[in-house]
């Protein structure tokens, strides 16, 4: 009897033991628009961490930058994907975070440069930023980076939404409906490129990229020091044969503050231990690298993301 109830005892163990294994711990990774860069990567960074079994990640879609760091702030989702010139105005409570800093917030990852695209038609002869005033411009999400990107390019213009005949507030997926439908002129999209939604405008109609003066370029690094002058090269888009100067941010994971150590590590391990996946679902993945994995990141690194990195010899900052 006692050798029966014993041998009990050790498949009741051993049975909890590998339904505790089997229990992996739920992530959230919020992306943005299904027709941006984030959610195509975000869904391949999900699958790759789910593949440890560690971890089982989902990726959602979202209204990008802004609206993923309240998300993340307010703990309604763990990890997020987002600019990080809106990440230092939120942690240090700037701009649209004015006395309402996220404190919370910590980085795991770099992941890739982002370009403010201004994409018009040829047809409405917009060759700079001022010839904006008047046109119907698609601005961004409410709520977005891009939408921040925005108002922080024509501050530096000397100009607001008051200056555009209208301002509209819409994700890419709408902004490349509407721009076919020749209801808007021109669009701004912070992204990285190839962007799909701008393929799928360039597909039907004849564009351009607005190329913006390295004047203005330096002007507006030194106002706002996250934005760097880069570019878009030509080819990059049906119909656009020439390089577009223009800025670029760093687009970059963050993390909820109470996410465990272990869950973060297990995070970046999936995502490295299987990174040629990561790399194929986007051009602009294939930039993903330990090497570049601390560029740009502008609030403090999860004790997660610290144990990752120390292991793999990455010099922390």
């Amino acid at each position: 009897m006692k050798l029966k109830i014993g041998f009990l005892a050790l498949a009741f163990s051993l049975l909890c033991l590998t339904s505790g294994a089997l229990a992996a711990e739920r992530l959230s990774l919020a992306t943005g628009g299904t027709a941006g860069t984030y959610f195509p990567i975000g869904g391949a960074i999900a699958n790759a961490v789910s593949k440890g079994g560690v971890v089982q990640a989902t990726a959602e879609t979202s209204n990008a930058s802004v609206a993923n760091i309240n998300l993340v702030g307010k703990g309604e989702i763990e990890t997020a994907i987002v600019q990080n010139d809106v990440t230092f105005w939120a942690y240090n409570g700037q701009n649209m975070f004015e006395n309402k800093p996220v404190k919370n917030l910590r980085a795991v990852l770099a992941l890739y440069p982002e370009h403010v695209h201004l994409v018009v038609s040829k047809a409405s002869k917009i060759a700079k930023l001022s010839d904006l005033r008047g046109k119907r411009v698609s601005v961004g999400a409410p709520g977005s980076g891009v939408e921040a990107n925005v108002k922080a390019i024509l501050q530096a213009a000397d100009m607001t939404y008051k200056d555009l005949g209208e301002a509209g507030r819409m994700d890419f997926a709408s902004t490349a409906n509407r721009f076919k439908d020749e209801q808007v002129d021109a669009a701004f999209l912070t992204t990285g490129y190839p962007s799909p939604a701008i393929m799928d405008i360039a597909a039907t109609k004849e564009i351009t990229l607005v190329s913006m003066d390295r004047a203005f370029l330096d002007k507006l690094h030194k106002i706002h020091p996250y934005f760097v002058p880069d570019k878009i090269p030509a080819g990059t888009y049906r119909g656009v044969d020439k390089d577009a100067a223009t800025p670029a941010v760093m687009a970059i994971i963050v993390a909820h503050d109470k996410v465990s150590e272990k869950v973060i590590y297990e995070f970046l391990k999936g995502i490295f231990d299987n990174l040629s996946d990561v790399q194929a679902s986007h051009a602009k993945a294939k930039e993903i690298s330990l090497d570049k994995a601390l560029s740009g990141l502008t609030v403090p690194l999860h004790p997660g993301a610290v144990k990752y990195y120390k292991e793999k010899g990455v010099k922390l900052p």
